[in-house]
């Protein structure tokens, strides 16, 4: 999608590439454009394996979204969802159950534009434009207020956004304020980039990343992940590559899960 057709929100820059439209590329998705393919073709020749680490995040989120509704959680606030493409958390949780309820925060205009087409006519789910790095304006959201009941217990999905925060604006504080919101028996879902399993490859990939998109933040180490659990209990295996967590059959393990350089876990607040 190289022409910029109508549904471009004004003043969107599309010749730059943007974090969520190069992730979108990687799915194949239609959402993306020229500068965008261009970073996505550009990192996989530093690393060919991208495409796959992409795909195997989007299937760790429906795994951790399907476990969640079979812990009994109904309602979830998915931030930093991106562009919507197969395999959404409410088409997830609401083929559990129908009555789930998903509330989407999301900072890139093209994306909230899509979500909100697709949403139309659905009343258990709804996209805001709004920051991650803004967590109180996210949780006071009077269109988050309506579907998600801080009384009741919430599954937080924080899933490949992290890793997009630079660390002077303190993502671990802003996972901790979502965290004191959230009553007991509520979920985090979290997966981000790490430098630890491939140090010289994500390096190289991350300069490429910085060279060309409009991101900041950074990949970070096995603790510094861990750290963003603080307050919840992590429920089995832990913190693992994408691949390792809860496979759906031990086939969809590859022979060396560190190649996909994303830690992912699932965690219960007590």
């Amino acid at each position: 999608m190289a022409d910029e057709p109508e549904w471009i929100p004004a003043g969107i820059d599309t010749k730059r590439a943007n974090v969520a439209r190069v992730y979108d590329y990687w799915l194949g998705g239609s959402h993306n454009f020229l500068p965008d393919q261009d970073l996505g073709r550009s990192m996989a020749a530093v690393d060919p394996n991208v495409k796959a680490i992409a795909r195997a995040n989007r299937a760790f989120l429906g795994r951790a979204v399907r476990f969640l509704t079979a812990s009994g959680i109904r309602q979830f606030l998915d931030i930093g969802s991106g562009i919507p493409t197969q395999g959404n958390v409410h088409e997830v949780a609401q083929r559990a159950d129908p009555a789930c309820r998903v509330a989407y925060a999301e900072a890139d205009p093209v994306a909230v534009a899509h979500s909100r087409a697709m949403l139309a006519g659905n009343p258990g789910a709804v996209i805001v434009d709004a920051d991650l790095r803004e967590p109180d304006k996210i949780l006071a959201n009077d269109e988050v207020r309506r579907l998600i009941d801080l009384g009741q217990p919430v599954g937080l999905l924080l899933v490949a956004i992290l890793h997009c925060i630079r660390d002077g604006d303190d993502p671990w504080a802003i996972v901790a304020r979502l965290g004191d919101a959230l009553p007991r028996g509520s979920y985090l879902v979290l997966s981000h980039a790490t430098n630890e399993s491939w140090p010289d490859v994500v390096r190289a990939a991350e300069k490429v990343y910085h060279r060309s998109a409009r991101a900041e933040g950074r990949t970070r180490s096995r603790a510094e992940i861990l750290r963003f659990f603080d307050g919840f209990d992590l429920v089995e295996p832990g913190l693992t590559h994408v691949p390792q967590w809860r496979p759906d059959s031990p086939d969809d393990v590859p022979d060396d899960p560190s190649r996909f350089w994303f830690l992912a876990g699932v965690a219960r607040k007590p």
